[in-house]
């Protein structure tokens, strides 16, 4: 059994390693834009909207790493820290800065 990670530093690398094939990625990144997506409609209009926030991001996502990354995803260790992740590489993403980090974490 693998040691537990104990810093965000290396579970950030970690969690990039998981998710190395862009095609991961874009489904994570489809299934948190819904999270946004639906958190504004939610929020301004039906929060009925509220209650489909968990499945668009988490149905993607992990869709994505039984289908083709074929790997368990990294929520069910490491849930609050997989959450701050799966934002932090939409963000990186969306302003273009994600390509260092996946750089250093040994991704190209």
């Amino acid at each position: 059994m693998a040691a537990r990670l104990t810093t965000y530093d290396a579970f950030w690398s970690f969690y990039l390693k998981e998710h190395s094939k862009p095609l991961t990625r874009g489904l994570h990144y489809v299934g948190t834009g819904l999270v946004f997506m639906l958190f504004g409609i939610g929020i301004f209009h039906e929060s009925v909207f509220l209650f489909f926030m968990p499945i668009a991001g988490y149905g993607f996502a992990w869709a994505s790493h039984v289908l083709i990354e074929k790997n368990r995803p990294a929520t069910f260790t490491y849930p609050w820290w997989s959450l701050i992740s799966d934002f932090r590489m939409f963000g990186l993403w969306i302003t273009g800065r994600l390509r260092p980090h996946l750089k250093l974490a040994g991704l190209s």
